[in-house]
């Protein structure tokens, strides 16, 4: 370590002490070191500087705790701690946010990759006031794509991104050379940001999430209705101050004046920031910074240019006037809409009757899972094998929109609960699904319905969850028994679940005992498959693909991970790759931490796919671990939290007693189970035959040729079965390779 620290954090706080602990965690717990903090107690009236104080006596790269007589704001609590400040480059994080793990390290890799940038610019995700993380876009402008590093001129489109200090690491030296400060007030940013960025003599970008950002539910100085936010007029005075005294600097005028605009739409269209009586003198102002500041020549986006003639128009009453004509106009299209919609749902149900008294088609079958996914699962097999055996076959696949670019070209596209979907449910011979179409399906005679469920049961299910109120959060299961009344055969790929199938949906369907199509793919895939799809997800050719595929907890709302993919990396060595793929049930990735080594594939549409590409599992207590045991290769279980699954959700065997591989009770125990080489060993090896043996008995990779041959052809001569020690299924990528994961190992 140099003397000198690396990077100065400096942390303004004010009224935060509930987040401060975590805050000043995530910058002492990073994997980098090298690097010194700086806490600005702004004259907080709570607990801020007492935990600032404790913090120092724990660790004494808390450097200086600084505390102002008076509270200032933001911009002058982080001058004080600019004072102060050693490191070779700045980086602010507000009090109540956070850095995420690995954040500065990638910082630092990225500033020496790129000859020590006067700024470096990184994204940013938002969290929620109560922590959840908020799904947002990738955000392109920060490729790192290109020569780096840049002037402005080369990307101007960083101006476009959000004016913030805490996004940005930034050269010590540069600052103190231009005499950068922030000014007071509410909307300080902006006055910082604009400046350092045009004066910038080099820039680089991060493509990677380094700050989580907390909104506040109460106390953000932006989220306030209060006068404060005509501040936001004086900032903007000094942006274009900075620019009349530099005229090197006059081509940025257009842009900033367009960007200007944009941000007084913002303030002023979020109602609650302007207090009623507010309102017009905040227009009226910006009539006149637009008649002072207008500078043509930037391009407006088209949905945005009625908003600014309105602005700049600065009338109120006519801004009131289209405000009140356009609230109208929303509350008739909603009365409008919603007449529409009853309309609608009342021609479907007519629609649906009728084309239950037309002939059923033989000839035609449709398919769906998950509610509206994509092409996934037992469901997608079956349509592929319903076309390939019986050539007359016309299939159909019910998806949302957004999913349909997964279908074959060959399968018509069907969008739930239209006047398609119920033709098709009421016409087809065939419906096919994992989970249920519909309640309000109507079964015809003559129709056949098959229920291929969706993995091997592990957690409990169907009936068995009716005294499992966190799992089963007001399940009807009386309509579910109504639902399974309909079914006509349900697949099972082994004795463990025939048995608790016809318990938990206790009807009168025939079990199939044939396998489970969805893992057909194991057995027939070649090692030209496996490397295409490793190319197809960027997987560096050598590397050992560990996918981490956990399940959701019943005993959560949110997703939470429970193992810090980034230290996990760290410890593994350069040539292990992560796959990280979040469950289905939650609306968002399982890392926004995303680079070449840990790639998030959550919304990859194919989880078989992803076992092919990947040379090892590691999972909790997902049914993906039955699955994966076709291919014979590693598993590892990671149980940290055993106890409270098994409570809150029920489980049918105690998966530590007959696991498919190595156990982890914690993420040390992972680390040491690949560093040992224990997660591809012998003992591992036998723990996989013997769960195969037991839960893979049918799947020889002919599942579904057998259904279709049953179910549509009416075959029900004896079926055999290829037993697991004489099946083949495709190598991975490092076994295909002779010494490839021993080399990663040293072993």
């Amino acid at each position: 370590m140099s003397s000198l620290p690396r990077f100065s954090v400096i942390v303004p706080a004010y009224k935060v002490q509930a987040y401060l602990h975590e805050c000043l965690d995530s910058v002492l717990s990073q994997s980098f070191t090298d690097l010194e903090v700086i806490v600005v107690d702004d004259a907080s009236p709570d607990n801020c500087g007492a935990i600032a104080d404790e913090t120092a006596a724990r660790d004494p790269r808390v450097r200086r705790t600084v505390r102002l007589r008076e509270n200032a704001g933001p911009g002058a609590a982080r001058n004080k701690g600019m004072e102060y400040a050693r490191g070779d480059y700045l980086l602010f994080l507000d009090g109540d946010d956070t850095f995420t793990p690995g954040a500065l390290q990638a910082i630092a890799d990225r500033v020496k990759e790129t000859g020590e940038p006067d700024v470096l610019v990184h994204d940013f995700a938002r969290t929620s006031w109560s922590g959840a993380p908020v799904r947002v876009a990738h955000d392109p402008r920060l490729t790192e794509q290109g020569p780096a590093p840049f002037r402005l001129d080369d990307r101007p489109g960083l101006l476009n991104i959000r004016p913030v200090v805490w996004n940005k690491a930034y050269k010590r030296e540069f600052v103190e050379d231009h005499d950068f400060r922030f000014p007071s007030g509410v909307y300080e940013d902006t006055a910082w940001t604009y400046p350092v960025l045009m004066a910038a003599e080099s820039v680089a970008t991060l493509d990677r999430v380094c700050v989580h950002q907390r909104r506040r539910r109460h106390g953000s100085l932006l989220g306030a209705t209060t006068r404060g936010h005509f501040d936001v007029f004086g900032q903007y005075d000094r942006v274009f101050a900075y620019i009349d005294e530099r005229p090197e600097l006059a081509q940025w005028r257009p842009v900033l004046f367009r960007r200007m605009l944009d941000h007084l739409t913002s303030v002023f269209s979020q109602r609650h920031r302007l207090p009623r009586e507010a309102r017009a003198e905040f227009l009226r102002t910006v009539r006149a910074h637009c008649a002072r500041y207008h500078t043509p020549g930037a391009p407006i986006r088209a949905r945005a240019r009625v908003r600014h003639a309105l602005l700049r128009l600065g009338s109120p009453r006519t801004y009131r006037a289209l405000w009140a004509l356009a609230r109208l106009g929303r509350g008739t299209g909603r009365l409008v809409r919603g007449l529409a919609r009853l309309l609608r749902a009342g021609g479907l149900r007519v629609h649906y009757r009728v084309q239950r008294l037309l002939p059923l088609r033989a000839d035609r079958a449709v398919f769906g899972a998950y509610d509206g996914r994509g092409y996934v699962c037992g469901p997608a097999a079956l349509e592929n094998a319903f076309r390939t055996y019986v050539p007359t076959m016309r299939t159909a696949w019910v998806a949302r929109p957004e999913h349909h670019h997964t279908l074959p070209v060959a399968t018509r596209r069907v969008l739930p609960d239209s006047m398609a979907y119920w033709t098709a449910l009421a016409r087809s011979k065939y419906l096919v699904h994992n989970t249920d179409f519909d309640r309000r399906l109507v079964k015809r005679a003559g129709q056949v319905l098959l229920q291929t469920q969706h993995g091997t049961p592990l957690k409990h299910m169907g009936l068995d969850l009716q005294d499992r109120p966190a799992a089963a959060r007001g399940t009807d299961f009386a309509a579910a028994l109504r639902g399974s009344d309909q079914w006509d055969f349900v697949l099972s790929g082994n004795r463990h679940s025939t048995l608790v199938w016809e318990r938990v949906f206790p009807s009168a369907y025939t079990t199939l005992e044939y396998g489970s199509p969805r893992n057909d793919v194991f057995l027939r895939a070649n090692s030209t498959d496996v490397a295409r799809v490793r190319e197809h997800l960027g997987i560096p050719e050598g590397a050992v693909a560990v996918l981490y595929a956990p399940t959701h907890r019943d005993y959560r709302h949110s997703q939470r991970a429970h193992l810090d993919l980034e230290r996990v990396l760290r410890k593994l060595g350069p040539r292990f790759v992560i796959l990280a793929r979040a469950h289905h049930a939650y609306d968002s990735p399982l890392t926004d931490l995303a680079h070449g080594r840990l790639l998030d594939v959550t919304d990859h549409p194919s989880v078989e796919n992803l076992c092919l590409a990947s040379d090892a599992l590691v999972t909790d207590y997902s049914s993906l671990m039955f699955d994966y045991a076709n291919l014979d290769r590693p598993i590892v279980i990671h149980a940290e939290d055993w106890e409270a699954y098994e409570a809150a959700r029920g489980t049918y065997f105690d998966l530590r007693s007959f696991p498919p591989g190595a156990v982890a009770r914690s993420e040390d125990e992972l680390i040491d189970i690949f560093a040992t080489g224990h997660w591809r060993g012998s003992r591992s090896a036998q723990l996989r035959t013997a769960f195969r043996d037991r839960f893979c008995p049918y799947d020889d990779g002919r599942a579904a040729e057998r259904v279709v041959r049953r179910v549509v052809l009416g075959d029900t001569s004896p079926v055999d079965f290829v037993p697991p020690a004489d099946r083949h299924p495709v190598p991975s990528a490092a076994a295909a390779h002779p010494g490839g994961a021993d080399d990663v190992l040293g072993t």
